[in-house]
């Protein structure tokens, strides 16, 4: 090759060499950093932005929930407790420890809460879940909910969830889920134990008055004033 020729191919290789790298280096400056909430997008299809779900639809709101009840309801749809193929086919090969930093992610949002749900109820309806929310029902068996879950029903740290702003139809769901056998928790399961020994006008009730409940302020309690009067396996320590 001549010396003409030799620098002809030079210069160009440079060039290209040059091109090249700098289409690498905006490719590097346009990827998106790798936080937690980018990788939680995909939440956002069933649960709302930013795991705050509407109260129009079945699908719960997790943004704010604690992190331990969190971290128990993934290990829960993992490990077939609760009944749900997506849930289950999403968090199948994820470890302990990544399913507790999505926890810890959602436990830490603080979004606002959407009006009640429910409006117009029947004043009957309304006492009556009212009456076994607040104070349960002891020819029955059946504990305050407010027990576990706390007198604001915003949930009690570590573990217990808060009842408020949830979809009527999804505090239906649920509840029965418990008392068909359909969904599990840790034994002692006193969810499932309260719930069999409610009425199905009973648990009509309670999803009732607590999907009429405005919420003012969703932080969960640091502690109950009294220990709960049932042992709960995935409640409290």
């Amino acid at each position: 090759m001549s010396s003409a020729a030799f620098l002809f191919v030079s210069r160009h290789l440079a060039g290209w060499l040059l091109l090249l790298g700098l289409c690498q280096t905006t490719a590097w400056a346009a990827e998106p950093s790798n936080t937690m909430g980018q990788r939680m997008q995909a939440c956002a299809s069933c649960h709302g932005k930013e795991g705050r779900a509407s109260n129009s639809g079945y699908l719960p709101r997790i943004a704010g929930k604690p992190a331990g009840y969190l971290y128990n309801q993934l290990i829960n749809f993992r490990d077939g407790r609760r009944q749900n193929a997506t849930m289950a086919y999403l968090l199948d090969h994820m470890s302990d420890q990544y399913l507790m930093d999505i926890a810890n992610h959602f436990a830490s949002l603080d979004l606002p809460y959407p009006p009640a749900q429910t409006t117009q109820a029947p004043a009957t309806t309304l006492a009556r879940g009212e009456q076994l929310v607040r104070h349960g029902d002891a020819t029955r068996g059946v504990p305050a909910c407010a027990s576990c879950h706390g007198a604001a029903m915003t949930g009690v740290a570590p573990a217990m969830p808060g009842l408020l702003g949830l979809p009527h139809d999804y505090l239906l769901g649920q509840l029965g889920a418990w008392r068909a056998g359909m969904r599990r928790a840790a034994a002692p399961d006193c969810m499932a134990d309260i719930t069999r020994r409610l009425s199905p006008q009973d648990v009509v009730a309670v999803a009732t008055w607590l999907s009429s409940q405005p919420v003012k302020l969703g932080v969960p309690a640091v502690s109950l004033p009294a220990k709960p009067t049932m042992e709960c396996g995935s409640g409290f320590p």
